[in-house]
């Protein structure tokens, strides 16, 4: 009799639910749950493709707006051994084409030249390339010095400007694009190798003049499409990605199943920063190819890992946190394995607060407090979190990772103490009695 009253409870409350699904579904406004499931998941395939888009954006606007941001990205590349060779190689070709081999006698006594040209006809080439290694030594120890590095630290701070209107379209400054190229102009770096030949004696080279050569920093036989792209992606700046987050965040909201939508998006959002950074490598291996024999590769490889480096670390960062963010929702809702992980979690925090109490240890009124305001408490450290990563200067993984720890660390210092005002309520259920020591 007992069974088939609460069969007759149940087909009540369901009828009861029935009715109330049927009214709610007759007011104003109201959207079926399958448009509303379907807006849901257009808001979060547009946010997941924005994503990349976005990640691009923020790190084209930061290279613009920043100049010590961009001065610290191409700074290493002085002391790169490739650059350090492609410079070498471009200063000695042009420091070479004006050079005179003939009037290197010039320093030979009058009865001695019949004897140094004939000489000269014999070695030939031999001379000429004897010529272009002393001259290549002395660019080298211009390009391993500590002045080679500053000067190109201080020109690249010194065009960071005229970098942004080449790629924007103004063709003035020390860096420009010509013949679908960045280039930017090593005269500066030439003086440097003409004053050492001088004083290692040859002489001739202070009659060479002010020679303006280029070294690539990029090239692209559309350079044209580079320079409308970059300006778009400079114009929207920060608040392409701050409107795919806004669109993923929404589509959550609109979600029937939160939790479940929450886990898909983070990890879509993930999936599509790490295409972005397998686009990177695959068009890396494309640009490459594509140069001239001109232009070594060697550097150009060295230069172009450099400015995306950051773009790299963004990715790798958006990667980690949508996976942080997949997991800690999968932690906290009701699935079997994610309830058999926060079993053990509290376990292990209930013996540690069982060993601190067998060792006398008492949290006094703060523990009481803490297990009074358990959520409002759990809510502030998420929200510090969040507030800490917003305010973090250019945040990598490993931030992300630091401060996933740094909140897993404070919810088990808040857990101890909530378990242990909890005994201070109820002493029965943890012993028996009362416990042991001031509070």
């Amino acid at each position: 009799m007992a069974d088939e009253g609460n069969q007759s409870e149940i087909a009540a409350l369901r009828a009861r639910i029935a009715t109330l699904e049927a009214q709610a579904a007759k007011r104003p406004g109201h959207r079926p749950p399958r448009l509303r499931s379907f807006l849901s998941a257009l808001l979060i395939v547009i946010g997941c493709v924005l994503a990349p888009l976005g990640i691009v954006a923020a790190w084209t606007a930061d290279i613009v707006g920043d100049t010590d941001r961009y001065v610290s990205t191409v700074a290493p590349l002085a002391s790169d051994p490739d650059v350090q060779a492609a410079v070498a190689n471009r200063v000695t070709g042009a420091v070479m084409e004006h050079i005179d081999l003939p009037s290197l006698l010039e320093g030979v006594a009058p009865d001695q030249r019949p004897l140094a040209q004939k000489a000269l006809g014999k070695l030939g080439d031999g001379f000429e390339g004897a010529v272009r290694s002393f001259v290549h030594d002395k660019a080298e120890d211009v390009v391993s010095s500590p002045a080679f590095e500053t000067i190109w630290t201080g020109a690249n701070r010194t065009v960071h400007t005229a970098l942004v209107s080449a790629l924007t379209g103004n063709k003035e400054g020390a860096v420009q694009i010509k013949n679908d190229s960045v280039t930017l102009d090593l005269a500066p770096v030439i003086e440097q190798v003409k004053t050492r030949l001088v004083d290692a004696g040859l002489g001739v080279a202070a009659k060479i003049p002010q020679i303006h050569t280029d070294f690539t920093i990029l090239r692209s036989d559309d350079i044209g499409r580079v320079k409308t792209g970059f300006r778009l992606l400079e114009l929207v700046g920060v608040w392409l990605p701050i409107l795919a987050v806004v669109l993923v965040v929404a589509g959550v909201l609109l979600a029937a199943h939160r939790r479940r939508t929450l886990i898909a998006s983070a990890l879509g959002f993930a999936l599509a920063a790490l295409i972005l950074g397998i686009a990177l490598t695959v068009f890396r291996t494309v640009y490459l190819n594509a140069l001239p024999d001109t232009v070594s590769q060697p550097a150009a490889a060295s230069v172009y890992d450099a400015l995306v480096r950051f773009l790299r670390i963004t990715i790798r960062m958006v990667v980690v946190l949508g996976v942080v963010l997949a997991l800690a929702a999968w932690l906290s809702g009701p699935g079997r394995y994610a309830t058999v992980v926060r079993q053990a979690w509290h376990s292990g925090i209930a013996a540690t607060r069982a060993s601190a109490d067998r060792a006398g240890l008492r949290t006094g009124p703060v523990g009481v407090f803490v297990g009074r305001h358990r959520r409002w408490i759990t809510w502030i450290l998420v929200a510090a979190a969040v507030v800490a990563f917003v305010l973090w200067p250019h945040p990598t993984g490993w931030v992300v990772v630091g401060l996933a720890l740094a909140l897993l660390f404070a919810f088990a210092v808040t857990d101890f103490l909530a378990e242990d005002a909890q005994d201070a309520e109820h002493p029965a259920a943890a012993g028996g009695g009362p416990p042991v020591g001031p509070r």
